[in-house]
């Protein structure tokens, strides 16, 4: 299993719509390199959930519970989307300033590639994370 970080505008798509709902099509992703990240997902992945803008944080975690299918709202034919699923919320977010004063998590794109809004995350960081985050 491969673990992701997904990024959303809270304003586009927040954590709180998340839990509404339970589960969502990720779509509008129009960078290719992130699309080819999706490309790559398959059910039962588990993604960080990342408020981008003025946040900045990982709130919580889903899960890929489809994966990629042609973006019905991309004219072009080119990306992707997936489905993902609420699986559960980090007792405490996880700030991308306490991520950034970690050195082992430099090599992440979320670190080096700041625009990037689909990415993986090995799954030594993605533990630390989840233990920054009061997960065990």
């Amino acid at each position: 299993m491969t673990k992701w970080l997904l990024k959303t505008e809270p304003e586009s798509w927040s954590w709180e719509q998340q839990i509404q709902y339970k589960r969502t099509a990720w779509d509008g992703v129009r960078n290719y390199q992130a699309a080819n990240n999706m490309k790559r997902m398959q059910e039962n992945d588990l993604c960080f959930f990342y408020h981008s803008g003025k946040e900045r944080k990982i709130v919580g975690i889903v899960r890929v519970i489809k994966s990629s299918y042609p973006d019905p709202i991309d004219t072009t034919g080119h990306f992707v989307c997936v489905d993902v699923q609420l699986e559960e919320g980090l007792k405490k977010s996880v700030p991308l300033s306490d991520i950034k004063k970690e050195p082992q998590f430099s090599h992440l794109p979320l670190v080096r590639q700041s625009r990037l809004s689909v990415m993986e995350i090995d799954d030594t960081s993605w533990r630390l994370i989840c233990q920054m985050g009061g997960l065990s």
